[in-house]
């Protein structure tokens, strides 16, 4: 286990959260050292705040902002309790859940920490997993392919990272990062590799067509599905 204090860092700047030594610069942004606290230090100065969206989802986001850190989820799903990515901060009030699962793997925030309290099944795509050095610490459960947790479906569209899985839980699409903002100035994620970024939704497009979907969780917002998927397709 990886705990607290000297051997694990949060950079202020992104949210990573780095195993072990405090690095020289944060592997992920390349922010400065000193950007980057305790695992210790970013628990007592930020906070993981819950809020309910509807249809057993909250967003669970840091007060104040850690960067750029992602959004997570937490769902109250058929059977269990599922978190979609994870916050950067370690909070031990944090309601549990049974299983983390995530988007890709840039953010994988405080999930080792997280995991060890509660118990909880952490998974991640194979593809991605084998390219994360945190993963290593944090991620006991590897997929290809799908994936399916409490009736939470996970779809492998691949792109901007290779294991790139979105999740739909009832009428509630998670994409994170793959495409943002919402509206009008829409773009794919632009951190990856362009054409299989634009492969990926692609087959994003194809998963979505005919479903009944009202709502849509980003890495940084909560929209509509409607308009939403009206600025998707029009540049896809």
């Amino acid at each position: 286990m990886f705990g607290f204090g000297s051997k694990q860092h949060v950079c202020t700047s992104c949210g990573y959260n780095a195993i072990g030594a405090r690095p020289r610069s944060c592997p992920f942004c390349g922010a400065r050292r000193k950007r980057i606290i305790s695992a210790a230090a970013a628990s007592r100065r930020y906070r993981v705040r819950e809020r309910d969206i509807g249809n057993g989802v909250s967003q669970l986001r840091c007060q104040p902002r850690l960067g750029l850190e992602h959004a997570a989820y937490r769902i109250a799903a058929d059977g269990g309790s599922v978190m979609i990515d994870c916050p950067s901060a370690f909070n031990r009030d944090l309601p549990p859940v049974d299983a983390i699962l995530f988007t890709h793997k840039d953010f994988i925030g405080a999930a080792n920490q997280y995991r060890d309290l509660w118990g909880a099944e952490v998974w991640l795509h194979q593809a991605d997993a084998e390219l994360s050095q945190v993963a290593q610490h944090s991620v006991n459960h590897t997929f290809t392919g799908n994936i399916e947790k409490f009736g939470v479906h996970g779809y492998h569209i691949g792109g901007h990272s290779p294991g790139f899985t979105v999740y739909i839980w009832r009428d509630v699409l998670f994409v994170c990062d793959y495409v943002y903002p919402p509206g009008a100035a829409m773009k794919l994620n632009p951190h990856g590799p362009a054409g299989a970024t634009r492969e990926g939704a692609g087959r994003l497009a194809d998963l979505l067509e005919g479903r009944q979907i009202n709502t849509v969780c980003g890495y940084n917002y909560v929209t509509a599905y409607g308009g939403w998927l009206n600025a998707f397709t029009a540049f896809i």
